[in-house]
C-alpha cells in the first residue's frame, strides 16, 4: 500500500513539474519572439535616426549657403 502511495505522489511530482517545464519553455519562446521583434524595430529606429541626420545635415548647409548668398547680396 506503501509503495503505491508513494509511486502516486512521484508520478504526481513529475507532472507538475513537466507542466511547470512547458510552461517555463512557452514563456522563453515568447519572450525570445518579443526580443527578436525588438532588436528589429531598434535596428529600424536606428537607421530612421541616420537618415534624419543626413537631412537635417544637408537642410543645415543649404540654409547656411542661402544665408551667405544672402549676407553677399546685402553687402554689394
Amino acid at each position: 500500500m506503501e509503495n503505491y502511495s508513494t509511486d502516486s505522489r512521484l508520478k504526481e511530482q513529475v507532472s507538475h513539474l513537466e507542466e511547470a517545464l512547458e510552461a517555463l519553455l512557452s514563456t522563453v519562446e515568447t519572450l525570445f519572439n518579443e526580443n527578436t521583434l525588438l532588436k528589429q524595430r531598434e535596428k529600424q529606429l536606428l537607421k530612421e535616426r541616420a537618415d534624419l541626420y543626413g537631412k537635417n545635415d544637408k537642410i543645415r548647409a543649404q540654409v547656411e549657403s542661402m544665408i551667405s548668398r544672402l549676407k553677399s547680396m546685402d553687402n554689394a
